[in-house]
Formats: C-alpha cells, structure tokens, sequence
C-alpha cells in the first residue's frame, strides 16, 4: 500500500474530517473516492467530446429500432 502527502490549510483540514465523520468513512477512502471519481470524469469527458467530434465529421443517425437489429436485439 503506498502513501500520498495532501496539504491542505486548516478550514479545509477541518471540513473533510467533518465531511468523513458525518459519513462514516475514513479520510483515505474519502480522498480515494474523490480522486477516483474525478479521473473516471474526465475520461468520461475526454470520450464524449471525442464521440461528438466524430459525429460531426461524419452524422450517421439511426433508428431505435435499427440500432437493436444492429446489436442483435432484435429476436
């Protein structure tokens, strides 16, 4: 398991140990969230606005319908 220093002045110190205590979770697991989550968001992002450059490029829109013949939903 490795170890990652934060400094963080002492208003911001005092709300995320409040924040964990109200949740009853540690500091780690809150920071680990956090920072996990803000990364998966990101990369959320960074694919989305990949997909609607490549939808401007070339638009292809297809039914509902289609869209399950495609994926083989349609039995």
């Amino acid at each position: 398991m490795n170890t990652i220093n934060l400094r963080i002045n002492d208003e911001d110190n005092k709300l995320v140990r409040e924040y964990a205590k109200a949740n009853n979770i540690t500091i780690s697991d809150l920071v680990r969230s956090a920072v996990l989550e803000k990364i998966e968001n990101d990369i959320d992002l960074k694919l989305y606005n990949q997909a609607m450059k490549d939808h401007k490029r070339n638009p292809q829109d297809i039914s509902f319908d289609e869209m399950m013949t495609e994926l083989g939903f349609d039995e």
